[in-house]
């Protein structure tokens, strides 16, 4: 690595690649078209995190397409929405699916773990952020677009998302997840903010009495987990005490030198038979980190945390979802949407503070 880097030129570099994930119709790919381990396909909530570098940046170019065509899947499937209103969702395919085509807007109908909250409560959180705080008046474009939102929030309403067992961040065990309820409970508090938009006040209340007493755990069977990161950011959404717990048990528990694990004994990409010790690397938990700790103002940390997202570009100029455990070595899903999103929120926000590396 060169002793002086163009950091506005890295940004830019990393933008690129994110732009190139972005297919014709607005919605992200989660990492290349040409991977062959699924991820070619177009997540709600890599949709989301793989966006944020582009309101940060005001680019609101690439938010209004990203933007448009999530409104656009979920008017698709508003007749799902109606299903699930009318009636609290049984079967894993009867809630809003994770996945789609990211031309078609068609859904995946394997078997997957679909009942995944946190990611309308993501989609509902940044409409009401772009409707409030940005004054991006998308909802007022179509009025299938506004109505539609209000479903959502009916339908977590219906699903009584405080209580409901989802697979959560990493799509996998149903539990009752404090990111996911954190996300719900971010995405509702947005989202009445926009005018025209009902939310009752009871469901507000509700999810954060269930986050209070969840925190600082993940779930009952998790103590920490990656995905507590954020209830910090985006959604600001915890006490000061609550984001000091979090903050405290990841960097204790998780953090290693090529990323964040997710949780203790994850087993994908586990290279350990037993599925212990040898848990994957995160990237794009490291530029969390940064994130946090340079919005906290604290310099040492944010800075720390920056070098070792610096550390995670790989030869190709990408950022790679994981490291496997201790290791050089990087899994297939190279670049990593939400992995490049993150890593230039992070350096963006660094370099605004007028901090140096």
């Amino acid at each position: 690595m060169p002793k002086k880097l163009d950091y506005q030129n890295i940004i830019q570099q990393h933008l690129n690649v994110l732009e190139r994930l972005q297919s014709p119709s607005g919605l992200f790919r989660a990492s290349a078209q040409t991977v062959d381990t699924g991820y070619d396909k177009a997540w709600l909530r890599d949709n989301f995190y793989e966006c944020l570098a582009f309101v940060v940046l005001n680019r609101w170019d690439i938010v209004a397409k990203t933007y448009s065509a999530l409104l656009d899947v979920f008017t698709k499937y508003e007749w799902k929405l109606d299903a699930a209103i009318a009636n609290k969702p049984v079967g894993k395919h009867e809630y809003i699916h994770a996945r789609y085509h990211p031309e078609t807007f068609e859904e995946f109908w394997e078997d997957w773990g679909n009942k995944q909250n946190d990611a309308v409560g993501a989609v509902l959180f940044m409409l009401g952020e772009l409707e409030t705080k940005h004054q991006q008046n998308f909802l007022k474009q179509k009025p299938e677009w506004h109505r539609v939102t209000q479903k959502l929030v009916k339908y977590l309403e219906t699903l009584q998302y405080w209580q409901d067992p989802d697979s959560g961040m990493w799509e996998e065990d149903e539990e009752v997840h404090a990111s996911s309820v954190g996300a719900c409970l971010a995405g509702l508090k947005s989202i009445a903010r926009v005018s025209g938009i009902e939310v009752n006040s009871q469901l507000i209340q509700n999810g954060q009495a269930t986050l209070d007493k969840l925190l600082p755990r993940e779930s009952e069977k998790k103590f920490v987990d990656l995905a507590l990161m954020s209830l910090i950011y985006p959604y600001n959404i915890v006490s000061e005490e609550q984001r000091n717990g979090i903050l405290d048990n990841v960097e204790y528990h998780l953090v290693r030198d090529h990323g964040v694990i997710r949780y203790k004994n994850d087993y994908y990409y586990n290279r350990n038979a037993d599925g212990m010790s040898e848990e994957a690397e995160w990237t794009f938990g490291l530029s969390w980190m940064a994130i946090i700790y340079t919005q906290l103002g604290q310099k040492d940390k944010a800075e720390q945390y920056m070098q070792q997202s610096l550390r995670t570009i790989n030869e190709k100029g990408e950022i790679p979802e994981l490291y496997f455990s201790n290791t050089d070595e990087y899994n297939n899903n190279s670049p990593l949407g939400w992995a490049e999103s993150m890593f230039v929120i992070a350096l963006y926000n660094y370099l605004q503070q007028g901090y140096k590396l």
